[in-house]
């Protein structure tokens, strides 16, 4: 493919995520934050958005040590300082307080993690209204649930309690102050307040990408006590550095709603999405109702999981042509 068709489709997916996703005013700022990797699509953020407004910047740093690692101090300002805010970045800047400041100062803000030209041409390939009611489905069927389990073909048998925390949708449709979305988008998601027993990963996981081995993990009131890989358990072993047993938080359980990822590619940000999955993380839950700040967010993708809301069996979306 020559350099001029990728750079047609990169443009055709930011125009995507700046018009639809963010609804980017002609009188508003934006910021798009991006590192040293991730410049191109960086780029085509940027030059979508200065074909809407005047008031566009383009902040580079180098890429963080991990997932949910806390950005320069002049990159949270930008941040804070914008109406809207595109985050393409090697590691996750979602589970931050850079990023939560930036929602608390107003800002719409759409988070690129780990994103890759093709997870980006291809995830923003999607009809996002379409998502929108899958994930309203999902919230109707989940969302006063006072106990969820989640089993699997892989050995998952697992039960989570939501308590008090809210469930929250990731449609991609970031048209309200204060509001925040992965791009590509597409999940269901809480932070519990507790959670034990089992959960086998046969999908997705960082470091290791689609996997060809099975990672297993042990859940005891709230906490991963076991982890059966060892390069999962030394990036955990890292944060407990900083944080102590809060590293060890069972910190996500999320449902995939994007009808439109009919495949697991190995990325975690389009794969998590995928209709049909669930996936569970470890970590830093303060961004997405919980109040445990740690330096990581470990997700983990299940595939053909099936999930119970107090007993009942729930629908799950399906990917297009399935």
């Amino acid at each position: 493919m020559s350099r001029t068709n990728i750079g047609a489709t990169l443009d055709s997916a930011a125009e995507t995520a700046v018009d639809q996703c963010l609804a980017l005013g002609a009188e508003e700022s934006c910021a798009v934050v991006t590192d040293d990797e991730r410049l191109s699509i960086g780029q085509a953020l940027y030059d979508a958005a200065c074909a809407v407004s005047d008031d566009v910047v383009l902040v580079q740093y180098p890429p963080g040590d991990q997932h949910g690692t806390e950005p320069p101090a002049p990159v949270a300002a930008a941040m804070r300082g914008a109406d809207v805010v595109f985050c393409p970045t090697t590691k996750s800047l979602s589970h931050t307080r850079a990023r939560s400041g930036a929602n608390e100062a107003g800002a719409r803000v759409a988070t690129l993690p780990g994103i890759t030209e093709e997870v980006f041409r291809t995830g923003l390939d999607a009809d996002y209204r379409s998502i929108e009611g899958c994930c309203e489905s999902i919230l109707d069927a989940i969302a006063d649930a006072s106990e969820i389990r989640v089993t699997s073909p892989a050995g998952t048998d697992i039960t989570f309690e939501p308590g008090e925390h809210e469930w929250l949708a990731d449609t991609g449709i970031v048209h309200e102050a204060g509001a925040m979305s992965n791009l590509p988008a597409g999940e269901v998601f809480v932070s519990p307040e507790s959670a034990s027993g089992t959960y086998v990963v046969d999908g997705t996981m960082m470091p290791h990408g689609l996997l060809d081995e099975e990672l297993e993990f042990t859940v005891e009131d709230g906490f991963v006590t076991e982890i059966s890989d060892r390069d999962v358990r030394e990036q955990v072993e890292r944060g407990a550095e900083e944080v102590g047993d809060d590293a060890y938080n069972l910190a996500e359980l999320g449902i995939g709603t994007n009808v439109a990822v009919t495949e697991l590619v190995g990325s975690v940000l389009l794969d998590e999405k995928a209709a049909g999955t669930v996936h569970i993380a470890i970590g830093d839950d303060h961004g997405i109702g919980g109040d445990t700040q740690a330096p990581l967010h470990l997700d983990g993708i299940l595939r053909e999981p099936t999930v119970y809301a107090d007993g009942e069996e729930i629908d799950l979306p399906t990917p297009n042509g399935a």
